[in-house]
């Protein structure tokens, strides 16, 4: 299985979803109306994710890292939106041999870390597994569109805008800055709030800016063009440089496109750093949904650049 094939089947079969279902597959949520109404714009934004063991943490892990992570990651998505959380629920597939305390300590702390985001835990599910078997933990979360902007999609980059990244990209599982980001929703709102209809489009990197980039491209219909000697890298990134910190993933940073008319912020709330790398650019036919021009102006097509399950 290719886990982007998949998905990309996914979407394609998942038209005519009902007149409740505004936004179906293909974005980083779905969006729900309250009425059967195709007029009205979606009234809750909603997301799951999964966290698994020996793949997104090892078994070494502070059970209250992996609880913030299994959280995390569905916040991210919500950020990515611009969206407001609300609430959320989590299942677990918890060993047969964990015992009740660790149980007890990975629960409280999904539930801490949920209240702190503001998307407070509210139901779920148990299950157990054998012993040895990896432990699976799935979090959904929900939110609201932004009051004014309303949800940020990836499917309306346009020519001629920037293209902008928050943060540093590069070097995140193996520095362990997977277990510790933070998402940015309250950043994601402040840009909202900021740039309006002028927000255009965003994804958060989840799998890879390359990868990521190139969805924003697809589903768009444009070619998003990324200046190598622009994109801002942590210091302990790769040293093999921007194309290697391309398909790095776990970055779990927000890329986004804008009118390119100077009103995006530089810094966002936190002391988010916001960096322009790039711009949209008409895709010529057959084409990528994005290109990743090096230092000596060598394109490189950035679409496998990224995680796929395969």
């Amino acid at each position: 299985m290719k886990e982007s094939r998949l998905l990309k089947l996914i979407a394609e079969r998942s038209a005519n979803l009902g007149p409740l279902v505004a936004i179906g597959p293909g974005d980083d949520c779905a969006g729900l109306r309250i009425a059967p109404n195709p007029s009205f714009p979606p009234a809750l934004l909603i997301t799951v994710d999964q966290l698994i063991q020996d793949r997104h943490f090892d078994r070494v892990t502070p059970l209250d890292l992996v609880a913030r992570k299994a959280v995390s990651r569905s916040m991210s998505d919500i950020a990515a939106m611009a969206a407001s959380p609300a609430w959320s629920l989590a299942t677990g597939a918890l060993p047969e041999s964990m015992s009740d305390a660790d149980a007890d300590t990975l629960f409280t702390a999904m539930q801490s870390v949920a209240r702190a985001f503001g998307c407070p835990l509210v139901g779920g599910d148990i299950a157990t597994v054998p012993a040895g078997a990896p432990m699976v933990l799935t979090v959904t979360v929900a939110g609201t569109p932004h009051p004014t902007r309303g949800a940020v999609l990836r499917s309306t980059a346009q020519v001629g805008d920037a293209l902008y990244v928050t943060g540093r990209i590069g070097g995140s599982f193996a520095s362990g800055r997977h277990l510790t980001f933070e998402p940015l929703h309250v950043q994601a709102i402040a840009l909202a709030d900021t740039l309006s209809a002028g927000l255009h489009a965003m994804i958060d990197l989840s799998d890879g800016l390359g990868r990521d980039a190139a969805r924003i491209g697809d589903a768009s219909g444009v070619c998003l063009r990324i200046l190598a000697p622009d994109v801002p890298l942590h210091a302990d990134a790769s040293p093999r440089g921007v194309l290697a910190c391309a398909a790095d993933g776990e970055d779990y940073q927000l890329l986004f496109t804008a009118a390119d008319d100077g009103d995006c912020p530089a810094e966002l709330p936190g002391g988010v750093r916001v960096t322009k790398i790039g711009r949209v650019e008409a895709r010529t036919e057959g084409g990528p949904g994005c290109v990743i021009v090096d230092e000596a102006g060598h394109e490189h097509d950035a679409t496998q650049l990224g995680w796929d399950h395969q």
